[in-house]
């Protein structure tokens, strides 16, 4: 364990002695701020919807928590891209395999880094609807779930980069496997909103189901509407220990 939280703060501090880090984090601040500050000014402009709606927190805090996803697909790819890839390229990998820990616990110690970064980005994020508690009444079981789903993605986001990273030596290519996997995912949750039952030798596939069934996207627009499944969370435990599972396989063939 203090192998794990060793590796884990080391990561953190060497993100945060990064411009690249930094730089996500203002991008990342500015463009859901500039969300927040239009869902308000809209909400102003028209009260009325208010009432077509579930309120406040379903407008601002859901569509806020929404478009922090969108955030996401750009942001984590760039995050992850550099933990093994560009370790893998400079030589220093093999210290890294070499070192008295196990695999286990260098990919736990590097997951662990990278929500410590991702958790801050989650605050940051979370405070802004929650300041609206001074102003008017929230309904803060649809927020608490909303957050709890946006955490639960940052995490199944990060293992599948940590995964797609430890596949290759390039930084970049690392990047880019990353955000078409996870673009992969969102189209999943848009087939899951398709009717589609394809026949096949006189079978109706359920397609829109089974994409329903697999798309990260869906089982977080559950707890945005205040869905709270055992479900869902089981979802994206397994797709997150799945992910991290792997890496720590393909860092053992590299040891072996």
């Amino acid at each position: 364990m203090s192998l794990t939280l060793s590796i884990a703060r080391h990561e953190l501090r060497r993100l945060f002695v990064s411009p690249l880090a930094w730089t996500l984090l203002a991008v990342s601040q500015l463009l859901t701020g500039i969300l927040f500050a239009m869902s308000l000014t809209d909400l102003s402009l028209n009260p009325q919807r208010i009432g077509a709606y579930d309120g406040v927190s379903a407008i601002v805090g859901g569509g806020l928590f929404r478009f922090a996803t969108v955030v996401l697909l750009l942001v984590v790819p760039l995050l992850t891209m550099r933990v093994f890839a560009e370790e893998r390229k400079t030589g220093n990998i093999e210290l890294l395999l070499s070192a008295p820990a196990s695999l286990t616990a260098v990919v736990l110690g590097k997951f662990v880094g990278l929500m410590g970064y991702l958790t801050l980005l989650f605050a940051l994020i979370a405070i802004m609807p929650l300041s609206l508690a001074f102003a008017t009444p929230l309904d803060m079981g649809l927020l608490a779930s909303g957050l709890i789903g946006l955490w639960l993605v940052m995490a199944a986001f990060c293992a599948l980069g940590l995964f797609l990273s430890s596949l290759t030596r390039e930084p970049t290519l690392a990047a880019v496997a990353t955000l078409g996997a996870l673009m992969l995912l969102w189209l999943f949750y848009a087939v899951s909103t398709m009717d589609w039952q394809p026949v096949v030798l006189g079978t109706a596939l359920p397609l829109g189901e089974a994409a329903r069934a697999l798309s990260l996207i869906g089982h977080h627009d559950a707890l945005l509407r205040g869905v709270f499944s055992s479900a869902d969370l089981l979802y994206f435990l397994i797709f997150t220990l799945c992910f991290l599972a792997l890496t720590v396989v393909r860092l053992d063939m590299d040891r072996h």
